[in-house]
């Protein structure tokens, strides 16, 4: 009888047989021991090692005997081969691995007491399963220096054992290359070349690559200890990606956010402006009371009264005399209930796009074409007006990870922005001139070279005055070359706020605030900053009354608004957004609401009831749920933005840390190098010809009014443009329209 191999795996092409601790595998011809292990779930201890990251194999703990290898073998960095035999716990192993522990160990300081990376600490975990119960060094524990890296990330490098995670993060990730090695041997230290802060819109992920207490989360030291938290899952809010995180909760106040790992969103990464805006929620002008105006004064309220008065404003100011604003922020539950709300009030003015200029092509936010992950595989790319690293950070990251795979990565649009990849061909022209651009001959055949080509529309593009334009140009070039296009919506949840109707049968946002109604309601807004032309929004406003559900009652509110119902931001309520791609994806309450605050949903509930309007006799959110319908809404078509004329046009982005009334109030953000100061770029030739200059001061008009803004020269400014970036009061009274400038 002959001898048969029991449960012998089938190879499949372009792999190979091994054994790991008698386990019978296959694994993919060039991987890792440690890729075959960790699919099948045997554990192998390692530090240096991160699936995202390239492989260093510098610190050695990931040891492991390997048949007919007469040492020891880093399973980081050994190709399995067909026939191995790998043997993770042997005498031999695990001798390796307690050795290289207790090297690790010699300089490292006994602070875990005070560590805020104790109780989570890959080193602390390891430690007590390969660490010795004694020392047998008796030698003084080096000190390592420690490096101011900015507002968000803590340094106590002396706990650092060089795994080189953090250098090869901003180095392969974010595309930064900020840290590195210095000196050599026991001299060795990790740290910023130039001793200045991290400016990686991304910093914050060293915190979680770090095995250590290193680098930790600078607005969360000494705040608590892990086991004193409870994790809550939820969403960024602060762009369209819609980045799945958890919040870290104490006692009902949201003292970390971390990622959540989802990799078809946001992989296991998380920008700085979703991590650390959680601070922005216990801001000193949080609405947390109901606020009635009598006169010029405000006075906290009772619900009851809040609510009556809301009720007969509404009622007072019914169909065409009222206008509802949404921020392009709120959840499809409120923005449902908006919907609900404005059909009962009989009124087609409601819409989310407030910060959209032209609007006269009725475009709406719309899913990218092809998935976000799939950007990661594309041939060409081809970015238009968009500051791409400070709208979408991840999505940038996905870029660069197609272009370190021989992508070609194309540019076109008013300014020259910095990207963290090198660009095959670029045409910086004015605003007016993008659509024309995009009719290019030359960029359209370079495009088709590729088989996956992809087009990515901007800020740049989607809020300006020429938006319609190029909305349709960028339309004609991705038919033309067969791309997948991918208009960026302007909004954490545009995409479900067009889904779900909250979008003008009658009057636009701009047409709602050009021809003034006699009431408004704003939901989630901060007037002085988030409209696209603040100074028609406040006079509106201004003349009108006004019923605002607010997450803050700051001075602009108060300015317009005649109620403030205080409401909950996401970090606070159960709700949806729906992202990007498609999808729609919930958020749990985490936070305590403040005050007197409730869930906008409940808000709204409350207020319907008031006025006896249908739809509103639910009693809970599944209540709600349950009734949600999307709905097949086609936005009326707007007038066109007036930007024709004498002067410079406006390339107006929103500041990274000012793109929401949340990030604005984020102390650490407001601090990051990231964030500048208001100013008014402008290329050399055309500072000369106004007779301004680099530090000057400078007036800058339009017809909707003046802003006073230091001088900035520079070449990655088109000619015939002034840039300025938004979200700063300084730069708000601009609206559209050529800009005269003259010296201050």
């Amino acid at each position: 009888m002959s001898a048969e191999t029991v449960n012998a795996p089938v190879v499949p092409e372009g792999h190979v047989a091994i054994e790991i601790d008698g386990v019978s595998l296959v694994a993919p011809k060039g991987s890792m021991i440690i890729h075959a292990a960790d699919k099948a779930g045997i554990p192998i201890p390692r530090f240096c090692y991160h699936d995202k990251l390239s492989i260093a194999a510098n610190c050695r703990m990931c040891l492991v005997e390997v048949e007919k290898m007469p040492k020891p073998a880093p399973a980081c960095a050994t190709p399995v081969m067909d026939g191995m035999k790998v043997i993770t716990r042997s005498e031999k192993s695990l001798k390796s691995q307690r050795n290289v522990m207790e090297f690790l160990l010699v300089n490292h300081p006994l602070d875990c007491p005070i560590c805020d990376q104790g109780g989570e600490c890959e080193l602390q975990d390891l430690s007590m399963g390969y660490g010795r119960s004694v020392s047998r060094f008796a030698e003084r524990k080096r000190v390592v220096p420690d490096e101011d890296m900015g507002p968000l990330v803590a340094t106590e490098m002396t706990r650092c054992i060089q795994c080189t995670r953090c250098v090869r993060f901003t180095a392969e990730v974010a595309g930064t290359y900020e840290l590195g090695g210095m000196y050599r041997g026991e001299n060795l230290q990790i740290g910023t070349f130039d001793g200045k802060p991290l400016t990686t819109e991304l910093s914050g992920n060293v915190i979680d690559v770090c095995p250590v207490g290193a680098l930790t989360n600078k607005v969360f030291q000494f705040k608590a200890r892990p086991w004193e938290l409870t994790a809550r899952e939820s969403l960024g809010f602060h762009d369209a990606l819609g980045s799945n995180l958890f919040h870290h909760i104490r006692r009902g106040e949201v003292l970390r956010t971390v990622p959540r790992d989802n990799e078809a969103v946001n992989e296991c990464w998380l920008s700085d402006r979703d991590r650390y805006s959680h601070q922005g929620l216990y801001a000193q002008d949080r609405a947390t009371r109901p606020m009635v105006k009598d006169g010029d004064a405000w006075r906290e309220a009772s619900w009851e009264e809040a609510l009556a008065k809301a009720a007969k404003i509404l009622r007072d100011n019914g169909a065409d005399q009222l206008g509802v604003l949404a921020h392009p922020a709120t959840s499809n539950e409120e923005g449902a209930l908006l919907v609900r709300l404005a059909q009962a009030l009989g009124t087609g003015n409601i819409d989310h796009r407030i910060a959209q200029r032209d609007l006269s092509d009725g475009a709406a936010a719309e899913t990218f074409a092809v998935p976000v992950a799939d950007i990661d595989h594309a041939d060409t790319i081809v970015i238009v007006a968009s500051n791409l690293r400070h709208e979408l950070p991840l999505v940038h990251q996905r870029v660069r990870k197609a272009w370190t795979a021989g992508a070609k990565v194309h540019v076109v649009g008013p300014v020259d922005f910095d990207f963290s990849f090198d660009i095959a061909s670029k045409q910086i022209v004015a605003p007016s001139q993008v659509a024309g651009a995009l009719a290019d001959a030359t960029l359209r055949a370079t495009a088709t070279a590729g088989e996956r080509v992809v087009v990515i529309v901007g800020a740049l593009a989607e809020n300006g005055a020429h938006a319609a334009a190029i909305r349709s140009a960028a339309t004609e070039f991705a038919t033309a070359t067969g791309a997948a296009l991918c208009r960026i919506p302007q909004g954490a949840n545009a995409v479900g706020l067009s889904d779900y109707g909250v979008l003008p049968s009658a009057r636009d946002a701009q047409a709602m605030l050009a021809d003034a109604r006699g009431a408004y309601v704003i939901y989630g807004i901060e007037p002085g900053l988030d409209f696209a032309d603040t100074a028609r929004a406040m006079k509106a406003l201004g003349a009108a009354q006004v019923v605002a559900f607010s997450h803050y009652a700051c001075r602009s509110t108060q300015a317009v608004a005649d109620v403030i119902l205080p409401i909950g931001l996401l970090p606070e309520i159960d709700a949806t957004l729906t992202n990007l791609d498609g999808r729609q994806q919930a958020a749990s309450a985490g936070g305590k609401l403040p005050g007197d605050a409730r869930a906008g949903w409940r808000v709204l509930r409350a207020l319907g009831g008031e006025l006896g309007a249908d739809g509103f006799d639910f009693t809970d959110l599944a209540g709600l749920r349950s009734g949600m319908q999307m709905r097949d809404v086609v936005a009326v078509a707007g007038a066109p933005a007036q930007s024709s004329g004498e002067g410079l046009e406006i390339a107006a982005s929103v500041a990274i840390y000012r793109s929401d009334a949340t990030v604005r109030r984020a102390a650490a953000l407001q601090s990051h190098p990231l964030n500048l100061e208001p100013r008014a770029v402008l290329h050399p030739a055309d500072a000369l010809s106004l007779g301004l200059a680099e530090g000057v001061v400078g007036k800058f008009s339009t017809s909707a009014g003046t802003a006073t803004l230091p001088v900035v020269t520079s070449d990655k400014v088109a000619r015939g443009t002034v840039w300025v970036e938004g979200g700063h009061g300084a730069t708000a009274p601009l609206g559209a329209g050529r800009v005269q400038a003259v010296r201050a």
